[in-house]
């Protein structure tokens, strides 16, 4: 028996294993938090799929988005950056993940990590019935309180999906044999 899932996931091969291992399913390390936040930034005015396919050239291009790595990079880094293929190569995105490194960093002195800060926008825990408990309107809240840190491409759009992306919002289609599952983690 086919195991349903949600229609997205079906679209490209590629999607199947990150919708089923990791899409929904609560983070709490801070260094993964941190990722997801500019990778769902990379992929404004793109797709995901076009991220997902350059996820580790990103990683590998960014000290596997160590952000006490990131700080340091100088303009002669940020060039060579704009010339790796492996990557979105636009500046202003580049120059994002170097300004979210030094926010990301201010936010876990202040905070004591980046988890805490985050997921007290959904006071700890999963949103599951995300219309109901105004999931949107949090992503606009989240959206608004980075950017005043200093964080880059950090928009309601992006907030939201980056909320998808590391299950502060459940957002598996019902039917979908993840929403059960990461229900009951």
């Amino acid at each position: 028996m086919k195991q349903v899932r949600c229609s997205w996931a079906e679209s490209n091969e590629l999607f199947i294993p990150y919708h089923d291992d990791e899409w929904g399913v609560p983070v709490h390390d801070d260094r993964l938090l941190f990722e997801m936040l500019n990778l769902e930034g990379a992929q404004a005015g793109l797709s995901w799929l076009t991220v997902l396919k350059k996820r580790e050239s990103y990683r590998k291009a960014f000290d596997h988005f160590d952000a006490e790595k990131i700080v340091l990079y100088d303009a002669a880094k940020k060039e060579a950056l704009l010339q790796n293929e492996g990557i979105i190569r636009n500046r202003l995105k580049i120059n994002a993940v170097v300004e979210n490194a030094r926010a990301f960093l201010e936010v876990q002195h202040a905070f004591g990590s980046f988890d805490t800060y985050l997921w007290q926008f959904v006071e700890g825990k999963p949103l599951v019935d995300a219309k109901e408990q105004n999931a949107l309107a949090i992503s606009e809240l989240m959206s608004k309180t980075l950017k005043k840190r200093g964080f880059r491409f950090v928009g309601p759009t992006i907030c939201y999906a980056f909320m998808q992306a590391v299950g502060m919002v459940n957002d598996h289609a019902p039917d979908c044999f993840r929403a059960r599952m990461i229900s009951q983690e």
